[in-house]
């Protein structure tokens, strides 16, 4: 696992031993940024099942203003913190479910990663609460990474763009106009 690009483009990154998590594969992740590129830079960003902190890790290198990493693991927050001071980064972090992190998280996000484990589906809870909330600004983006293909849009959310790596599916939502 690396970082593609940016200020720390091609760090290798300390991994999570054993098949509790499964990472975003590099090709996966070369095509998700390409796609973000552009939103990226000044962004506030939630990585919300972050695991290592893949995903939120590529956007610091990027220039986000702002990530904001969580997962219930601590083995796989003690592997992002490693990963942090290996970049002599700081970011916050919170260790809770997804559903209390999404409760009580505070502002608004550009960019929000939605990376469950594959076996859990909770595309229309996570984003059930994000709308609630109102956690996603006017033109951000909710990035979702399963399996399930043409999973049914939820309310309040448009599905802008959707895109096959092999067994993975990722989903990108919009905010639903009004």
């Amino acid at each position: 696992m690396r970082i593609i690009a940016g200020k720390h483009r091609g760090r290798v990154l300390a991994e999570f031993g054993g098949k509790a998590i499964r990472p975003t594969s590099d090709r996966v992740k070369e095509s998700l940024f390409s796609i973000l590129s552009a939103r990226i830079p000044s962004a506030r960003v939630l990585d919300l099942f972050c695991g290592t902190g893949a995903l939120g890790l590529e956007c610091i290198s990027r220039g986000a203003a702002e990530v904001v990493f969580n997962d219930l693991s601590r083995d796989s927050l003690a592997v992002l913190r490693k990963n942090l001071a290996l970049l002599r980064e700081t970011a916050a972090i919170s260790q809770s479910d997804f559903r209390t992190c999404l409760k009580t998280a505070a502002g608004r996000f550009d960019l929000i990663f939605v990376d469950p484990p594959y076996a859990a589906e909770y595309r229309e809870e996570a984003l059930r609460l994000i709308a609630e909330r109102e956690l996603l600004r006017e033109n951000g983006l909710v990035v979702y990474e399963s399996e399930e293909r043409n999973a049914p849009c939820p309310n309040g959310f448009t599905l802008c763009d959707e895109r096959n790596y092999g067994r993975t599916v990722v989903s990108f939502y919009g905010r639903e106009r009004e």
